[in-house]
């Protein structure tokens, strides 16, 4: 492992000098002889070396099963920009006083950072649950851009951001073509692709880089990480380990989590017993109703059951629902009960920047004498 850090650093200082020296005489050499890596513990889609006048963030994961890594260059210095911008897949100027987000799990980092009034445009805003973002959008300091598959870039030009944070499914996004052709980098952040929740929360020293922040970053993250570890640990005392079901039908197909899911760590490190969880994979399992209710109608808890936000929409929808166990002892609880004003789930844009919370959440669901002071954030029992 040494020596592969080793030779990580001396590779880019290399590719660094190298370059440098292929370009016009006038420009100037960057130093590379205090090279310093961010020390990542979770995450696997990034990597951030801080050299002497740059910084490189390394994009190890855009997407599942990617072929390809995705290198930026982030300066602090305007007019090294056209110097190096033929050698990386980006070139930004930081720290960012301008920018353009496409996930509102990147929502959170920029709030924690306190950098939340440099967004100036989102896709699909009615996504977006935070009463702090929501205030600045009623304000008009946040511009709808369309969505996140064809972006408006007329209005993107309006706007003028020093760079765009997008996320790519397979790598094949037009519109970001079209965005980095009229000159706006695209930077892609991954942490969706994460399996360890700590993994996913890890990404805000990603934008603790893009704002020049990286201590405030890393001591955000270390407190969420030392507030999971210690509930991780508390929930080890339990004598009991409750078996759980998730998941729900859709058109007669029934979904749940994958065994190596981030949802499946949490009921693992909560000290409960997810029923799939010996399935491989990090997405979702589909299976016919009759496998789940042989395999799950004695669970004593049901968490997350797909969009449903009562009992009696699920025995409204299927009755079946009604034949497990966990149903009719009223342990079923949700995430989508949680809403902003304009409909926005706020598990979905909060809880991968907050896994120390949902951990605890489901500690009390499946221990409740062990949290006896917390109450559920993200969950409700419907």
């Amino acid at each position: 492992m040494f020596c592969a850090k080793i030779f990580w650093r001396l590779s880019i200082v290399l590719l660094i000098t190298t370059s440098l020296l292929s370009c016009k005489e006038n420009v100037k050499k960057v130093e590379v002889s205090t090279a310093i890596p961010t020390v990542i513990n979770y995450a696997k889609g990034f990597q951030i070396e801080a050299l002497e006048e740059l910084t490189l963030i390394t994009i190890t994961n855009p997407w599942p099963s990617a072929d390809k890594n995705f290198t930026y260059a982030l300066v602090k210095d305007a007019a090294s920009v056209k110097n190096l911008e033929r050698q990386f897949d980006a070139v930004v100027k930081v720290p960012l006083e301008r920018a353009v987000v496409t996930s509102t799990t990147h929502i959170p980092s920029l709030e924690m950072l306190d950098v939340i009034e440099t967004l100036v445009g989102f896709p699909s805003m009615d996504y977006i649950s935070s009463e702090k973002t929501r205030k600045l959008i009623s304000e008009g300091k946040i511009k709808e851009i369309g969505k996140n598959e064809s972006i408006n870039t007329e209005i993107l030009i309006d706007l003028n951001p020093q760079a765009v944070i997008g996320y790519g499914i397979d790598g094949n996004n037009p519109t970001f073509n079209t965005i980095e052709k009229l000159g706006t980098p695209v930077l892609y952040n991954a942490d969706w692709t994460e399996k360890h929740p700590l993994g996913k929360a890890e990404w805000i020293k990603f934008f603790g880089a893009l704002y020049g922040k990286e201590k405030q970053a890393d001591s955000i993250f270390s407190r969420i990480e030392s507030d999971y570890l210690a509930a991780q640990k508390v929930a080890k005392s339990a004598t009991t380990t409750p078996s759980v079901l998730s998941g729900a039908m859709y058109k007669d197909v029934w979904y749940l989590p994958q065994g190596d899911s981030w949802a499946a760590q949490f009921i693992a490190d909560a000290n409960g017993q997810y029923l799939w969880a010996n399935s491989s994979g990090t997405g979702s399992i589909a299976l016919n109703l009759e496998s789940v209710l042989e395999k799950g109608q004695a669970a004593q808890v049901w968490i997350g059951p797909g969009q449903f936000t009562s009992t009696e929409q699920m025995a409204e929808m299927h009755r079946v629902y009604t034949q497990f166990d966990a149903f009719k002892n009223d342990n079923v609880y949700s995430f989508t009960t949680k809403k902003g004003a304009t409909g926005g789930v706020l598990y979905y844009e909060l809880a991968p920047n907050r896994p120390d919370i949902v951990l605890k959440d489901i500690i009390k669901i499946l221990h409740p004498e062990l949290l006896p002071e917390h109450e559920l954030f993200f969950f409700s029992k419907i």
